[in-house]
This record gives C-alpha cells, structure tokens and sequence, in this order.
C-alpha cells in the first residue's frame, strides 16, 4: 500500500515538473519586453536567493560549505553552470525570438543525445532500436538543414549543453538541491555584475519596467527552483526507465504551443521532421519499456 501511494505521488510530481516546463514559454513569454540577458541575470539571482533558502531551512548550509572547499566539487559545478546558463539563455531566446518550435525540436532529440553520450563518453553499447531511434533523429536533422536552408542550431546546442549538463551531473558529488545552490553560486557574480553594469551605464531595461514586471522577475526564482525540486521528488521515488516516458511532456507542451497559441510558421518539411523525431521517440521508449519488463520478469523466475 505504501509503495503504492510513493508511485502516485512520484508521478504526480513528474507529471507537475514537466508540465511546468511544458508551458513555461506562457511565462516567459510576459518578460519579452526586456532582453532576455536581463531576464537571465535575475532568474540566476533569484533562484539563488529561494535555493539558498531552501538549503538553509534543510540545515544544510554546511555541506554547502565544505564542498566548496573540495577543488573537484568547484571544477565540476563551474563547468556546470556554464552549461546551464548557456541552456538557459538560449531558451529564453528561442522564446522570446518566436523559435518555440527549435527548443522543442530539442528536447525531443535530448534522451536520443543521451544515449550517444553515454555511448562515446562512458563505454556504453546503443541497442540495435537505439541505433534507429538515433538514425532517425539524424536523418530529421538533416532535413532540416537541406530541405528549409536554416540550419537548426538552437536546437543542437541546447541538445548539446543539455546533454553534456546532465553527463557532468550524473558524475558530480552532490544532490538536485545542493547541486543547483554550488551552479547558480558560480553565476550570480557574473548575473549580479551584470545588472549593476547596466544601472551604471543607464541601460537597465527593468528600471523603467511597471511594477507587475517587476514582480514576474521575481518569480523567476521559483519558476527556476519549484520544478527543479518536484523533478527531484519524482526522481526518489520512480525508476529512471518510468521517468523517462514524463520527460517528453515539456517538449510536447512547447510545440502546442508554438503551434497551435503563437502561430509560428510551420512547414510540410518541419512537420516530416518532427514525424521521424517522433517514431524515434516511440521506437526508443518502447524499446526500454520492453527490456526493463523482460529484465523484470527474469528476476521473478525462480532460479
């Protein structure tokens, strides 16, 4: 019965961490009127004002310190925050530049990415399926870049800072809470540097900003943090193999979106792209739903 209530509450909180995300352009979207570097530098500040708060109601404002006295730890969380400041920046210019459609051309790709990756980076063999599932992505990629002359590079490199974000991560000695606090230590001097750069110069876009956006740059702290911490939720308390099916909710969320409520211009070559990104998708979730209920069933035969 317990086990039971932990699985409906890890995918209540998957299903809240990657629908927020999902719909985030609705959001951010509201902040257009200020350069996306400005929105970028008080998201990095805020979310460090809620995270730190976070970790010290947690009463782990220690461990926050010793790791930053660990040279390894400061390396790892240095090259992370530089890959998801660089992530971040470039959703927010995807968004605000009307390129919904190229950040979730993305994160569709993203998990295919993964597994390339893991293949190079940590000795891992692609599966027969996960060779097509990648295939495809590539072919869709490649059409893209042939057939419309545009080549999609928001997409690729917020496939790529993401990827090599979530390698770094996955090696990288600390929690979703603590990991984030060390990332955004790391760029707040640089955001709050920014900001004050701009005041001296008379080019702060938010000082002439009505109060109400105001308040939305505020925010973004917790639109930063809260789905962060309800993914980390989903994470203790699902199998990685169960996740991954919820994490195609935010890309599905953001081409709805861009489709269907800021009309961007979508042509038959993107629609057949978009078609091969998700028969890989299928083929590659189907395919590890199926091995990890053959890896289960195997571990119930008795021996």
């Amino acid at each position: 019965m317990t086990e039971s209530r932990v699985s409906a509450a890890g995918v209540l909180y998957a299903v809240a961490a990657y629908g927020a995300w999902g719909i985030s352009p609705l959001y951010w979207k509201f902040l257009a009127d200020l350069p996306a570097l400005e929105v970028l530098a008080f998201r990095v500040v805020w979310g460090m004002v809620l995270l730190f708060g976070l970790l010290l109601w947690r009463r782990r404002g220690g461990e926050f310190r010793q790791a930053l006295r660990s040279p390894r730890v400061v390396r790892t969380f240095a090259v992370s925050a530089v890959l998801i400041g660089i992530n971040w920046y470039l959703y927010l210019y995807s968004v605000y530049s009307d390129q919904i459609l190229q950040a979730s051309l993305g994160y569709f790709i993203n998990p295919l990415f993964n597994v390339v990756l893991g293949m190079v980076f940590l000795h891992e063999r692609l599966r027969p399926a996960q060779w097509v599932a990648v295939g495809l992505a590539a072919l869709a990629v490649a059409r893209l870049a042939t057939q419309t002359g545009a080549f999609p590079w928001i997409s690729l490199t917020l496939v790529v800072s993401f990827g090599i974000y979530g390698l770094v991560r996955k090696t990288a000695p600390a929690d979703a809470l603590l990991g984030m606090n060390l990332e955004t230590a790391f760029l707040v001097p640089v955001a709050a540097g920014y900001l004050f750069f701009l005041l001296a110069r008379g080019e702060a876009a938010f000082v002439r900003a009505e109060p109400s956006l105001l308040g939305l740059l505020a925010f973004t702290g917790v639109m930063t943090a809260l789905p962060l911490l309800w993914f980390s939720n989903a994470a203790r308390r699902l199998p990685l193999s169960t996740l991954g099916f919820f994490q195609y909710i935010a890309p599905t969320g953001q081409f709805l979106l861009a489709v269907l409520l800021y009309r961007e211009p979508f042509s038959a070559v993107q629609l057949q792209s978009f078609i091969l990104i998700w028969i890989a998708v299928a083929i590659f979730s189907l395919e590890a739903h199926f091995r990890r209920r053959r890896g289960s069933l195997r571990a119930d035969l008795p021996s």
